[in-house]
């Protein structure tokens, strides 16, 4: 092939961030009281295959109804955002959301994904940079929720940059650490840039519950998947029949709760060590918190930002928010 009409490539900086040792975690986690595993852990091939699917069920609405308001405000950004925007993407996962920005909005001259998964980061950001040649990409290997300097940009102005925080993974975090989060992402994009984050909505539990207890137990499947992880990768003796998956929505906190339940006493090993699971017993997995518009604006408040807009669905399933960073 001629060089010159090969596809472009993206620009690759590996900050070489150190991860958590997974074998570490997962003993950690089932000597803390309550047990936890650390949700971050779901995402291995098949765990990020079975979140695929979750994302297609008529129960788990917050996948497509982000992606229609994406698809309506697109024009909005449009007309506020500067030529020559840089858009700087926290977590970069799937391309989907992102391209509905690249592609309805027009702005941008750089994309700066950041991600902590090398090799999924470098495939993506290659994809995007081949499909929009005209848009310089540079992916950054890092742990997004840490210190770290952006490429420079045409204007190299904080204003003429735009942060993407979609998918509601804000919600994963407690509240202070939300906060902590923002504020650092805020000094990374700089005063007077803007930040669009994707948040999900309090709405009726049993809509909430249905969408994390799916009728074809795609989420129970992603969920027990992490203890067929942990056998496979550490050499444990999970018994996954032994456990089952256990989601429900605590209106008190404001979140969705995801556990593993044990149905009987039984023992674990791992790495030469054992843990007694009592029958009843909870291994907690993740949180998801759900907000209102003014709960969400609050926190953006508390970090730092001001917020310019927010938008959600006809059914007020979903907010997406515009902050400014002061």
């Amino acid at each position: 092939m001629d060089p010159s009409t090969a596809a472009p490539k993206a620009r690759f900086i590996d900050l070489e961030p150190s991860e958590e040792s997974f074998l570490e975690a997962v003993v950690a986690g089932l000597r803390s009281d309550p047990k936890r595993l650390p949700a971050k852990f779901f995402y291995d091939e098949e765990g990020s295959k079975l979140f695929e699917k979750i994302c297609q069920l008529q129960e788990y609405y917050p996948t497509r109804t982000e992606i229609g308001l994406l698809k309506e405000i697109a024009p909005q950004l449009r007309a506020t955002l500067p030529e020559g925007t840089q858009l700087v993407e926290f977590g970069s996962g799937s391309n989907d959301k992102v391209r509905i920005l690249l592609e309805g909005v027009g702005r941008f001259d750089s994309y700066v994904p950041i991600d902590i998964s090398r090799e999924y980061l470098r495939a993506q950001a290659n994809e995007l940079a081949a499909d929009f040649p005209e848009i310089s990409v540079t992916a950054i290997c890092a742990d997004y929720t840490m210190d770290l300097h952006l490429p420079r940009h045409a204007s190299n102005l904080p204003e003429a940059r735009l942060g993407f925080f979609p998918g509601s993974t804000i919600g994963n975090m407690k509240r202070h650490e939300a906060i902590t989060f923002l504020s650092r992402a805020a000094e990374i994009l700089g005063a007077g840039a803007g930040f669009l984050i994707g948040a999900d909505l309090k709405k009726d539990p049993a809509m909430l519950n249905a969408a994390y207890n799916d009728a074809d137990g795609v989420t129970a499947a992603f969920n027990l998947n992490l203890l067929k992880r942990i056998n496979r990768e550490l050499g444990a003796d999970f018994d996954l029949a032994a456990f089952q998956h256990d989601a429900f929505y605590d209106e008190a906190e404001g979140r969705i709760e995801m556990h593993l339940l044990s149905l009987a006493d039984q023992s674990v090993s791992i790495d030469g060590q054992s843990f007694g699971i009592a029958k009843g017993e909870c291994i907690h997995t993740e949180d998801s918190h759900k907000f209102t518009l003014d709960e969400f604006s609050a926190i953006g408040q508390a970090a730092g930002l001001t917020p310019e807009e927010a938008w959600s669905d006809d059914s007020d399933l979903f907010s997406v928010h515009l902050f400014r960073i002061r």
